[in-house]
């Protein structure tokens, strides 16, 4: 009967929405919750464990015994069924994680479905009401030590503040529909950490917060996104929803140490923290720096862009160096590794041989930098 039941379990594998993991779409299933009735990866499976056996009872596929019982449950419901109890009222601004996105979206959307139930219900979640307000600890711009902020997000006034003190004037007040969040769990030290990204006075601003509880985090970012489509439909009336939500945050194509020279051939390697941020080549002097050091935009290929393998002649070579061709500048880099090179260069190949769009020349217009004195200069042409 064993033998027959993991035969049955096979055969269920097969079934139409069932080849994926019903939380985060893997392919490598090895798990189920059969009182739920769907099929798991091991990474939500450790999470449906950490809820308790009270919300999910989980079993290896082959290397548990199964009853009869259990996989007749199994038979009943399947992924595609139980997503559509679960599922039935995810806000259009939620963001549905993957295998391979932070550990925290991954436990807050399966502790939202399963947990809390909170997408079976027509009471909507209090994230998407285009207003939050609460208190977040928050790195200092000038020292490393993280303090308690209050925020007050409004999308009706496209307005997300944090305060010093609570009864004094916000001490920044940032546009929402300007504003890029992404998880930052291991750049922050912090499993429940938020980078926020901004422009200001020409120059890219990160912000850095987090929260001890997880669920808090979580629902910051989604209010964040929440307020911004809220916005994007009322710009954009008759653009799909589906277009408007790619628009609402990206995490960061690539980041990580680099060797960078200066602007010429005989200058010394320095390191630097990179952040390949859409169409922003940013370098920092450490990962957590309010402000990056540089700049760079990376255009179109056909107006000037190229990056390639190895420096330029003339220039000193560390082993695994890249070479970045601006129609301004040509910049000499070096990775630690043949890999790691070779995938900065794939994605930095992929934006440049992505057309511009208006809001990438908005940004390339935004850009300044100052050389030799206080007046600030164009970084870059529109090209």
């Amino acid at each position: 009967m064993a033998d027959q039941n993991e035969k049955i379990l096979q055969r269920l594998l097969q079934q139409d929405g069932n080849s994926i993991c019903a939380d985060c779409d893997s392919k490598n299933l090895e798990w189920a919750s059969y009182n739920i009735g769907i099929f798991l990866c091991t990474r939500c499976c450790a999470v449906h464990r950490s809820m308790g056996a009270h919300i999910s009872k989980v079993k290896h596929l082959k290397l548990d015994k199964w009853e009869d019982s259990q996989i007749q449950r199994m038979i009943e419901v399947g992924n595609k069924a139980a997503r559509l109890k679960y599922e039935n009222r995810v806000p259009a601004c939620y963001r549905r994680p993957r295998e391979n996105d932070p550990q925290v979206l991954m436990e807050q959307w399966i502790r939202a479905k399963y947990e809390r139930l909170e997408f079976c219900m027509i009471e909507r979640p209090s994230y998407t009401s285009g207003r939050m307000e609460g208190f977040l600890m928050k790195r200092g711009k000038e020292d490393s030590r993280y303090q308690p902020r209050k925020f007050i997000l409004s999308g009706l006034h496209d307005s997300l503040r944090y305060f010093v003190k609570e009864k004094r004037e916000p001490k920044a007040n940032l546009r929402i529909s300007e504003l890029n969040v992404v998880y930052a769990p291991s750049k922050i030290g912090n499993p429940n950490s938020l980078q926020l990204t901004f422009m200001k006075d020409g120059t890219t601003r990160h912000i850095y917060v987090y929260h001890d509880d997880p669920e808090v985090i979580n629902n910051w970012y989604m209010a964040i996104r929440c307020a911004k489509l809220h916005r994007l439909q009322i710009a954009y009336p008759s653009a799909s929803e589906s277009d408007l939500v790619d628009m609402l945050t990206h995490d960061f194509a690539r980041e990580g140490w680099l060797l960078k020279t200066g602007p010429r051939a005989t200058d010394s390697y320095k390191r630097r923290w990179f952040t390949l941020d859409d169409r922003k080549l940013m370098y920092h002097d450490d990962p957590l720096d309010a402000h990056p050091k540089g700049e760079i935009f990376l255009g179109n290929q056909l107006n000037g862009y190229s990056v390639r393998i190895g420096a330029p002649p003339g220039a000193k070579d560390q082993g695994f160096s890249f070479t970045l061709f601006t129609p301004e500048r040509v910049y000499n880099m070096s990775s630690h590794s043949e890999q790691d090179r070779d995938e900065w260069i794939a994605a930095i190949q992929t934006v440049l041989e992505r057309p511009l769009s208006p809001q990438d020349s908005s940004v390339c217009a935004r850009l300044i930098r100052k050389r030799g004195g206080t007046n600030p200069k164009s970084i870059f042409t529109g090209r």
